[in-house]
């Protein structure tokens, strides 16, 4: 393994896991404990604070996978023919790169919105989308992650 390629790898895998993990222990952990804690109004405050500028840093996240990940298909066909089981992986893994950061954007750009301009009574559905999205995200992300071990796996 090139330095390059040990580089693409790890800061693949580091953003990869930083965005998983907070997202995980957000749902698990803080949303839950802050809602018990506060109360609807003062948790829908604080959630607003929460989340103020976050699209942006989960949006540089994207954009970090989405480079790192494009080096490292480069660089596997640079060093060797990687495979059609590889591929297929790879392939996969971009798919569902693509949906977790196109429901992002809808997260991000239709619920935020709505959500910040919500009645009391429309709260709770839209709480309802945000846990579903939530869980589908990780579920997104983490399946991603697999394809890569998988993939990693297949191409040594």
């Amino acid at each position: 393994m090139s330095v390059v390629t040990f580089v693409l790898t790890a800061a693949h895998a580091v953003v990869g896991s930083v965005w998983l993990g907070a997202m995980a222990y957000s749902i698990a952990v803080v949303q839950p404990r802050a809602a018990r804690l506060l109360g609807l109004e003062r948790y829908e405050e604080l959630a607003t604070v929460l989340g103020a500028g976050a699209r942006w840093a989960v949006l540089g996240m994207c954009a970090a996978l989405a480079l790192t990940g494009a080096g490292l298909v480069a660089l596997a066909y640079v060093d060797r023919s990687p495979g059609t089981g590889w591929l297929v992986l790879v392939v996969a893994k971009a798919v569902l790169f693509g949906c977790a950061a196109t429901l992002f954007g809808y997260v991000s750009w239709r619920l935020w919105p709505a959500r910040l301009f919500a009645l009391p009574a429309e709260l709770p559905s839209l709480h309802r989308a945000f846990r579903r999205a939530a869980c589908a995200l990780i579920a997104l992300v983490g399946a991603n992650m697999i394809l890569g071990i998988a993939a990693h796996t297949v191409l040594s």
